[in-house]
């Protein structure tokens, strides 16, 4: 097979050192750390209303954002606290002393000098369930009336997209990916033998069917990046590979893996049942989204460094597949040290 086919190995290694180099400027060390907070809020009676508050550690770190009710909101239980591996969870039953939350604001004190979402769920006596994303730049929500499943649909599309885009270990993986493909026939295999697989594990693991302890998988993720690493040199230097021959089978067997990691975005949210299926389905829609438009991003840089830049191939095919290699050892020794 020809060696340049639009999608050629040489323009490979001309454009990949600098998006490399991209990611071990901006990417903190520690990938996947950056969970959603979660609020969620059921009434029980009229000025009554049961509180979940979970807000995920950073580092062993508590996030510094303080749920404010508003003026004529009491405690009639102090909130009682749980510790889990990764976040804190906090619960208690308010009442409103004029009338319900309807209408009323919740703010998020600290939230604006973090990079952390909160994902709010509410739960009238009506029936009517909104959820809504809150980010740092608008830190509050006004309680409504609920929103439709449009309005959830989209909440879970954006999620689903700042996950994957927030992800750094997943999309260095989509990286290699693209590094190993030798034309575009290959690429697409290997990247819907990928969305597939993940979207099977993402499947399974929201609906209960799988259950594997988060920590695991995130060491695992960042080994799998490691091995694809291995491959990519061994395929350099012509030597017999699986990953060469078929690199979407490779793709389908890590996508099971990388699956798992992306059900712990909405597991840790510990969603009703009621609520998971829309979820997982526009979630996931959320996460095929951020991957083509990363996918797109690479290959607008292919074009651009092709066109204006002069780089030695080799050169910089090898330090970037070196690079991926170091950046996934890190984060693979520094997942397993924190088990």
């Amino acid at each position: 097979m020809s060696r340049r086919i639009i999608l050629d190995r040489s323009s490979l290694r001309c454009w990949i050192c600098a998006v490399v180099t991209i990611f071990a400027l901006v990417i903190p060390a520690a990938a996947h750390e950056i969970r959603p907070a979660y609020l969620q809020i059921d009434q029980t009676g009229p000025t009554r209303y049961s509180v979940m508050w979970r807000t995920p550690l950073l580092s062993g770190t508590r996030l510094p954002v303080v749920l404010q009710f508003p003026e004529g909101v009491r405690n009639l239980m102090e909130p009682a606290e749980r510790a889990l591996p990764d976040s804190l969870v906090e619960r208690r039953v308010v009442e409103t002393t004029s009338g319900g939350l309807s209408g009323k604001r919740i703010e998020f004190t600290g939230l604006q000098a973090t990079i952390t979402d909160v994902l709010v769920r509410v739960h009238l006596l009506d029936g009517s369930v909104s959820t809504t994303l809150v980010r740092p730049s608008h830190p509050w929500i006004e309680i409504a009336d609920g929103r439709g499943r449009l309005e959830v649909a989209k909440t879970f599309v954006v999620h689903g997209i700042e996950h994957i885009l927030f992800g750094y270990d997943h999309l260095l993986f989509v990286l290699a990916l693209i590094l190993i493909a030798r034309d575009w026939r290959a690429l697409l295999l290997t990247v819907t033998a990928f969305t597939l697989a993940h979207s099977i594990t993402l499947t399974l693991a929201t609906l209960g069917f799988v259950d594997v302890p988060g920590p695991p998988v995130e060491a695992t993720i960042a080994f799998s990046i490691l091995l694809l690493a291995c491959e990519i040199v061994r395929i350099d230097r012509g030597q017999p590979s699986l990953t060469a021959r078929r690199p979407w089978l490779v793709a389908f067997a890590f996508g099971l893996l990388h699956g798992l990691g992306f059900a712990g975005a909405l597991a840790d949210l510990e969603l009703p049942k009621g609520d998971i299926p829309l979820a997982l389905l526009f979630f996931n829609v959320g996460v095929e989204i951020g991957q083509l438009l990363f996918i797109a991003a690479v290959i607008a840089i292919v074009a651009a460094v092709r066109r204006h830049a002069t780089v030695n191939g080799r050169a910089a095919y090898l330090a970037s597949t070196y690079a991926i290699g170091a950046m996934a050892s890190f984060w693979f020794i520094e997942r397993v040290a924190a088990f």
